[in-house]
């Protein structure tokens, strides 16, 4: 991605892969029959898995394990 492409508003380099997939793109693909917090809570999780190496490292993979503690919790409390 050259300077003129870079756009951290609309577009951060952060959140497209190595062959141009964005993390919107794979969470829109994966979200169907998930309820809204449960859909929040997962969603979330996976932005920081994904972006992790280029964005806040080891922080952004502690925010996933939160963010998937707080979706089983979720989980186990509707069973």
């Amino acid at each position: 991605m050259n300077l003129e492409q870079i756009d951290n508003v609309n577009k951060p380099s952060h959140y497209i892969g190595t062959y141009g997939l964005e993390v919107n793109d794979v969470t829109r693909n994966f979200i169907k029959g998930k309820s809204e917090m449960e859909a929040h809570r997962w969603c979330t999780t996976v932005e920081y898995l994904l972006r992790y190496k280029e964005k806040n490292g080891i922080e952004d993979l502690k925010k996933a394990r939160t963010n998937l503690d707080w979706l089983i919790e979720e989980l186990e409390h509707e069973e």
